[in-house]
């Protein structure tokens, strides 16, 4: 596939490195600076290469969102129109300081970004999980048993991309449910990085989901 990296910090990068890995054709797009976006495209194989947002969307299969919220307006206008695109959310909804998150309880950052983009194709994934764990996961990832990684959206093509994704990564992907269901597991994806940086025991702390009830 081809990949678009609308955002290229911390989770950006990591993946979008991944994913080049996984022999994806990936474009990295919007971080800091142009030599930044032309280092990680080095450092991440022939498979990778830096762009604009408008080229990281240009034929992407899927395009990876990890901006702060606080930019999402910018990186979005940046990537032109995006119908009919699928946009695989990794973003937390966080406030200017990153105390908590600007959308929640009623709905989700998730929710709120296909009202904006309403002809687009969203998918929440990869939030669940400390980006620390994830070259460690794809290192491992031709293991029997595999860590879990949960995902939800409302369309069906878009969600069947993203398992493919989350395999390439070396999770197991659980499908948690329609896409409303970010509500829950945004803060739940909060609480796992406060454990992650703020808790004992720090990062190297590795977090699944085993299963589902009920």
């Amino acid at each position: 596939m081809r990949i678009g990296i609308l955002g290229s910090g911390l989770m950006g990068a990591k993946l979008g490195t991944l994913f080049a890995r996984a022999n994806h054709e990936v474009v990295f797009s919007y971080a800091r600076s142009e030599k930044k976006l032309a280092k990680l495209a080095r450092d991440a194989g022939p498979r990778a290469c830096a762009g604009t947002p408008r080229e990281a969307a240009r034929g992407a299969d899927a395009l990876l969102l990890a901006v702060h919220w606080s930019r999402l307006d910018d990186v979005l206008g940046q990537a032109g129109d995006l119908s009919g695109k699928v946009l695989v959310s990794c973003s937390l909804p966080m406030n200017a300081d990153d105390t908590a998150l600007a959308v929640a309880h009623r709905s989700s950052g998730a929710e709120e970004l296909a009202r904006r983009l309403p002809k687009s194709r969203i998918v929440s994934a990869f939030n669940t999980i400390p980006s620390e764990v994830l070259f460690d996961v794809f290192a491992a990832r031709r293991r029997a048993k595999r860590p879990s990684l949960v995902y939800c959206g409302d369309d069906r093509r878009a969600k069947k991309l993203a398992v493919e994704l989350i395999r390439d990564v070396g999770f197991e992907p659980v499908d948690a449910g329609p896409l409303r269901i970010a509500r829950y597991t945004e803060p739940f994806a909060l609480l796992v990085a406060q454990l992650a940086y703020e808790g004992r025991g720090g990062p190297e702390l590795a977090y699944r989901f085993e299963r589902f009830a009920g």
